[in-house]
């Protein structure tokens, strides 16, 4: 993992239902939607921040879920001054750089956003594939095009 001081780093993760669907998620307080995200502790392995985040933000436990594909590289992004929060401006932050996971439910969820006191989302949707390039915020959406590229394939090769 290659840490630069101008990035804080994180994890996407996408969730996938039975029926090929994406979980993307809606902002509180906003009409934004994106991918469960979240920060990687200092010392924390990767996918263990993966899953502490996708039970934090989303409710769902590692027991159901089964992992499919992991980025090979990083993607990095740039967070417009205006939207960027109180703590990301302390640690004089540019942006994130993120590793995703892709992990496929093996049984049914109730998603859950009660398992972080200051929870970031309101309202979920399950989306078709390429559906989030429409619904996010601009500064996210090449990495988003990126990611989806990437992930394409194994995707494909699981839900075909």
């Amino acid at each position: 993992m290659i840490k630069e001081s101008e990035y804080r780093l994180n994890v996407g993760l996408i969730i996938i239902n039975n029926k090929g669907k994406l979980l993307l998620c809606k902002r509180k307080k906003s009409n934004n939607w994106q991918f469960p995200q979240g920060g990687i502790d200092t010392g924390e392995k990767l996918e263990d921040a993966a899953l502490r985040e996708l039970y934090e933000e989303v409710g769902i436990k590692e027991k159901s879920i089964k992992k499919i594909y992991v980025s090979k590289t990083w993607y990095k992004y740039d967070v417009p001054e205006a939207k960027k929060f109180r703590n990301f401006l302390q640690d004089n932050f540019r942006g994130q750089k993120q590793k995703w996971f892709m992990f496929e439910l093996i049984e049914d969820v109730k998603i859950d956003f009660t398992n972080d006191p200051n929870p970031e989302f309101d309202d979920y949707m399950w989306s078709s594939y390429w559906y989030p390039l429409y619904s996010i915020v601009d500064f996210k959406k090449e990495v988003y095009r990126s990611v989806l590229k990437e992930f394409c394939q194994p995707y494909v090769e699981r839900f075909s």
